[in-house]
């Protein structure tokens, strides 16, 4: 396919809880194919659950960013102008491997669980608060964005006094529907902000993770004061924005399906299970994975020219009958947890353990206080994020 015959790609969800049907028609005809991105640039998107996995974690295919053809939704160039050194998901080897297991120890199945006290804790002192207060209350800034943006802060040793900054930032950030120049402008003030923290914790260490990576560098001979700047950008952002979205849409597919919602009840075993058929379901990060190929590489029966990007529409290949049977159906029973959500390959997810724990603690215990739980509001006056990188709800309005 030629780019003066490319369809433009469609990136606004018809449905909150489905991939735009024109993706869904790619993966059934054309499952590579050539688009227009909404800017004018072309980029090449696989949609089949076999291709994206090839394509992360093929080698020839970069995670370079700043390549001046990597795919950008809203037509801007935006390449070499970011504030920070490189991040770790930008990092082909030989660096990639390195940076990522820096850090990996932090995020392990292990030490997630010795957090889940604490998570526990922090998740019931606001339950706490919204069942004392006024009804309806909106659940997204009662709930979903207070509980992961307080556990990443912890984690990381960044001041919770501050979260309105950082939650500003890490949304415009996020924001297709802003320029570059608004993009830069907030990605340099969340930098200058982390800057100044991380210079602070190398004068004077604490226990947290920003902490333990100075002294580790330390002891191996240097502090890459760069490289734990842009550790601390992408875990600040993607450790509450991805984990706030779904449990404000979790918790609204929950209400929507009643009889899972008395099964998670009834036997709270099943909850794990739920919260990955979820994550199935949404793909909230649809648009977040991008690849260039550095050589020229056939996918799916097509052939990716050296140079190009491509577009792994996650949301599509998470409903490919071939790999998730009736795969329009929310259902809790099914073993979704070989889905892409967190992508996959050497960029999976470095807090998908993190995520996991978080979202089985606030469904467990949030149907479990508030039993009476439902929508304040008809569900057709709910407002969705389809201007945002990573989608979710602007509102929950609950009451019980």
């Amino acid at each position: 396919m030629t780019t003066d015959s490319a369809e433009t790609l469609q990136i606004t969800r018809t449905c909150p809880y489905a991939p735009p049907e024109q993706h869904l028609r790619f993966l059934r005809e054309e499952s590579v194919a050539k688009v227009e991105l909404p800017g004018g640039s072309s980029a090449w998107i696989a949609t089949r659950y076999q291709d994206i996995r090839t394509v992360l974690s093929d080698p020839r295919f970069s995670a370079d960013r700043r390549h001046p053809n990597a795919p950008r939704l809203n037509g801007e160039t935006e390449a070499g102008q970011s504030p920070l050194p490189k991040m770790m998901l930008e990092m082909d080897p030989p660096e990639h491997g390195p940076a990522r297991r820096a850090v990996v120890g932090e995020f392990t199945v292990r030490r997630m669980a010795a957090l889940r006290p604490r998570i526990q804790q922090i998740v019931d002192e606001h339950l706490d608060a919204m069942l004392a207060g006024p009804r309806p209350v909106d659940l997204v800034q009662a709930l979903a964005l207070p509980v992961p943006s307080l556990v990443i802060c912890e984690l990381l040793g960044v001041p919770y006094d501050e979260h309105e900054f950082f939650q500003t930032h890490s949304a415009q950030l996020l924001d297709r529907t802003i320029t570059a120049q608004e993009r830069q402008h907030a990605a340099l003030e969340l930098a200058v902000y982390l800057d100044k923290l991380i210079r602070v914790k190398e004068e004077n260490p604490t226990d947290d993770l920003l902490s333990r990576q100075v002294v580790k560098q330390r002891e191996s001979g240097q502090v890459d004061h760069g490289a734990l700047l842009s550790l601390a950008f992408l875990l600040l952002i993607a450790g509450h924005e991805t984990t706030a979205n779904m449990i404000s849409l979790g918790t609204y597919m929950l209400l929507r399906h009643p009889d899972a919602l008395a099964a998670l009840r009834e036997d709270p075993a099943k909850t794990p299970g739920a919260v990955e058929e979820l994550l199935r379901h949404f793909t909230i990060a649809e648009f977040a994975i991008m690849r260039i190929a550095v050589e020229d590489v056939e996918l799916g029966g097509t052939v990716i020219p050296a140079g190009e990007g491509v577009l792994t529409l996650a949301n599509a290949g998470n409903r490919d009958p071939e790999v998730f049977a009736d795969p329009d159906a929310f259902d809790i029973e099914r073993d979704a947890r070989s889905h892409l959500a967190f992508g996959y390959g050497p960029h999976q997810c470095l807090g998908q353990n993190l995520a996991r724990v978080e979202l089985e603690i606030v469904f467990n215990t949030l149907f479990r206080r508030v039993p009476g739980l439902r929508l304040a509001v008809p569900a057709e006056q709910l407002s969705f994020k389809d201007e945002a990188t990573v989608y979710g709800m602007h509102e929950l309005p609950v009451t019980w």
